[in-house]
């Protein structure tokens, strides 16, 4: 079963600095049938102007997950960590116990586009913590390259949650197949292009959340996804 997230059916705000919109309710866009999916809480896809940002603002309890489109993002928390995310970087901040952090346009003139992805933790109350990597076109082209996962196999993102979250630069149509294990699920986000996912097409902005499927196949060209596997 496949069911398909629109993306102009997304919550939407333009603050004039922040042109954001929101996957599942977020702030003050509340939806009851878009809550999350699964462990997946939050898909935030923002857009912030030059010389802007979120200050520093606090979170508990959620592994916090910034994947940069174009741009380039400044982070700063107070665990002491300071750092620049552009595209092919991946970062996650455990929340856990409490951290405060600033996320902001690292240029002064050019946008910043990026996902802003939250997942519920397996345990409340974990020390804060702090990764970063990177990941070559090279990796992701024509293949899913998995760059979180609970165990930080394969040189990935270590999560304090039973997800893998891999991503895919699709080039020439050709397809991607995944198998999903007995009792997960899947959660397929096209972060720019239009890729075909069975008989569906879908568009940049678009989600799709799938449930008793065994393998699903990916197409596209010139485009880019990300797919959660979620228990």
């Amino acid at each position: 079963m496949i069911n398909i997230r629109r993306a102009n059916e997304r919550g939407h705000f333009d603050h004039g600095w922040l042109n954001t919109y929101h996957t599942f309710s977020f702030a003050d866009y509340h939806d009851p049938k878009f809550m999350g999916f699964r462990t997946l809480r939050v898909i935030n896809e923002d857009r912030v102007r030059g010389g802007s940002g979120f200050g520093t603002h606090g979170h508990r309890d959620m592994e916090i997950i910034s994947y940069v489109l174009e741009g380039a993002l400044e982070h700063r928390d107070s665990m002491g960590t300071g750092s620049i995310i552009r595209p092919g970087e991946v970062q996650r901040m455990s929340a856990g116990s409490g951290v405060t952090h600033s996320e902001k346009n690292a240029s002064k003139d050019e946008l910043v586009h990026f996902l802003q992805i939250w997942i519920m933790p397996e345990e409340r109350g974990i020390k804060p913590g702090y990764e970063q990597k990177r990941f070559s076109d090279d990796e992701r082209t024509g293949k899913l390259r998995l760059v979180a996962s609970h165990d930080g196999r394969d040189g990935s993102l270590t999560l304090h949650q039973d997800v893998s979250l891999y991503t895919a630069l699709l080039r020439d149509g050709a397809p991607i197949d995944y198998a999903i294990a007995p009792n997960r699920h899947a959660w397929l986000q096209v972060a720019r292009g239009e890729v075909t996912l069975g008989n569906e097409t879908l568009k940049a902005g678009d989600g799709a959340a799938i449930s008793d499927e065994r393998t699903i196949s990916i197409k596209g060209k010139d485009a880019e996804v990300l797919l959660f596997d979620l228990n």
